[in-house]
């Protein structure tokens, strides 16, 4: 590779949260080794080798900001919109929300965001989360449902430390008690590298992924996406316990 490939490949590896975060660390004079925490561990050595072919020597934490916000600005792209349903006898005309969820989950580069009711272990999302869970560069993070997963008469659904066992190394949330209450986790959607959010009415198991008509919709808006992730992880500790 050559270092007028950095660029590039640096625009592919980053979100615009990571190239912002870096970006600003270097501008607070934070060293190269402090900034790159915003980035995900499995990624750093490889962001630090692409930032190194970027810029070297005098003036490289210049070099290096300059083509970090020119990152965060192309990652603020316009808004795409895609409507997914599921029907039964894929009688549905436009994209198809049954396959989109493992495909997405399978595309994830850098981490997953899932918030669910609860799961079942015939959904494809089972097994495409799992999958990614263990690709270590991926990082994983669920919230689902604790009265729905571990409440009696739930025997067909995993409780919530089958799903953290499942799912491990993934971060697991359940809900818990909030103001003499346990809160329910009814949000469905699916966030994936900061960058696309499904939001869809679909619990995940094999039934509303075949036989019911359920709705989604794909949003590509890095803005949006990280925000709704941001939401769900500062109510971490008031609204969620980890599982596990």
């Amino acid at each position: 590779m050559s270092n007028a490939d950095a660029p590039r490949q640096l625009g592919q590896l980053l979100t615009g949260t990571e190239a912002k975060g870096i970006a600003d660390r270097l501008a607070d004079g934070d060293t190269l080794t402090a900034a790159l925490k915003v980035v995900a561990v499995g990624q750093r050595a490889e962001v630090r080798r692409l930032l190194d072919a970027v810029a070297g020597g005098a003036g490289a934490a210049v070099q290096r900001i300059l083509v970090l916000r020119a990152i965060e600005g192309a990652r603020a792209l316009p808004t795409t919109l895609s409507p997914l349903w599921t029907m039964p006898g894929h009688l549905a005309q436009s994209g198809p929300l049954t396959t989109s969820v493992p495909r997405l989950v399978d595309s994830a580069r850098h981490a997953i965001t899932c918030s669910t009711f609860n799961f079942q272990r015939s959904s494809a999302l089972w097994t495409s989360l799992r999958e990614a869970a263990q690709r270590g560069e991926v990082v994983v993070r669920i919230y689902m449902d604790s009265r729905a997963a571990d409440g009696r008469g739930q025997q067909w659904s995993p409780s919530t430390a089958e799903v953290a066992a499942h799912l491990a190394p993934a971060e697991v949330w359940r809900t818990k008690e909030f103001d003499g209450s346990y809160v329910r986790n009814h949000a469905k959607f699916l966030a994936i590298d900061h960058r696309l959010l499904l939001v869809t009415s679909a619990n995940f198991s094999w039934s509303a992924e075949n036989n019911n008509v359920e709705f989604g919709v794909l949003i590509d808006n890095p803005n949006l996406t990280e925000a709704v992730e941001r939401e769900l992880r500062e109510a971490e500790g008031n609204l969620y316990e980890r599982a596990g």
